[in-house]
């Protein structure tokens, strides 16, 4: 095969991988503490990648006095590999949504720093919806019952839902698919994958339940009003912060405390506007108060007998 067509074909390859390359080790060493390392969990990195970058840029001039000189983002697949980073030193920021960043907190050496505002919200809440015509008037009627969730990484359409769940003493078992049916005694569940998906598949009847965020449940872009004027809210959780921005345990605590002064002053610097819209738009970062730390907490205990229970 002629070179240059195998290096056409090796492009795309060779982008992904660097998106997902590993910082090297020495990251962590005397020789490159000038270095500021921003991770995410990704399942598109080069999306992921185009939307940490600028927030990265905006952030390192500014902590030049702690001897931060140069940023990078680092992408892994999964908590698993981001764990495995942290460890190593290899990454000092991470920015991930609730559920995900108490999972990493309790199995890695990570934080939280902040609380991430997004559209001016800081927390949302998990909505159960039925059909109106259904019979099911709270969570104890799903016993034998099908729900739709969304993945099994997402915050509000899957760990809060299954733990609310739980916490009722109510099994949880994965179906083959909408058309498979639980026993009488555990509530089947199903991947749908997108918010669009679980309020069609409630509305034609393939499943029983759907969740969602309350803000999802209010885009008419996620639930159609042809949709909403046959659905039914049956619970509503307590809200759960949106996302929220981890450090490294052992990073230096010159560094931690610059980063979390320099993200806690950009919503007030007109430079930081477009990075911020461009970080999931980023709205604000906020301190973690005790109400949060509380939530956190809880969501953190769910999380893990989700993991050991469900999964």
């Amino acid at each position: 095969m002629p070179t240059r067509l195998l290096a056409r074909l090796l492009a795309p390859i060779l982008l992904l991988a660097g998106l997902f390359a590993i910082v090297p080790i020495s990251a962590a060493g005397d020789g490159e503490r000038h270095i500021l390392v921003l991770g995410r969990i990704s399942d598109d990195p080069k999306i992921h990648y185009e939307q940490l970058k600028p927030l990265l840029d905006y952030v390192v001039p500014r902590m030049a006095d702690v001897g931060i000189r140069e940023g990078r983002v680092l992408m892994a697949r999964d908590a698993q590999q981001m764990t495995s980073y942290l460890r190593r030193g290899q990454v000092d920021w991470v920015t991930e949504t609730a559920a995900s960043a108490v999972l990493l907190q309790s199995r890695g050496n990570v934080r939280p720093m902040l609380l991430t505002e997004r559209d001016g919200v800081s927390r949302y809440r998990t909505v159960f919806f039925v059909r109106r015509d259904s019979g099911l008037v709270r969570l104890e009627d799903l016993a034998g019952r099908s729900v739709a969730f969304q993945n099994n990484a997402s915050t509000s359409a899957y760990f809060v839902p299954a733990i609310e769940l739980l916490r009722r003493d109510l099994s949880l078992s994965l179906l083959l698919s909408p058309m498979d049916k639980p026993s009488r005694d555990n509530v089947g569940y199903v991947f749908a994958r997108s918010e669009l998906n679980i309020g069609a598949w409630v509305h034609k009847r393939l499943v029983d339940a759907g969740t969602m965020s309350d803000l999802d449940w209010n885009n008419p872009a996620r639930v159609p009003p042809s949709f909403r004027k046959d659905l039914e809210v049956i619970h509503i959780t307590e809200p759960v912060p949106r996302a929220l921005e981890m450090v490294r345990a052992d990073l230096d605590p010159k560094v931690q405390a610059r980063l979390r002064e320099v993200l806690i002053e950009a919503a007030s610097d007109p430079k930081a506007a477009q990075a911020m819209r461009h970080f999931f738009r980023t709205t604000r970062f906020l301190p973690i108060d005790d109400g949060a730390s509380q939530v956190l907490e809880r969501l953190r205990s769910g999380v893990a007998r989700v993991k050991a229970d469900v999964e």
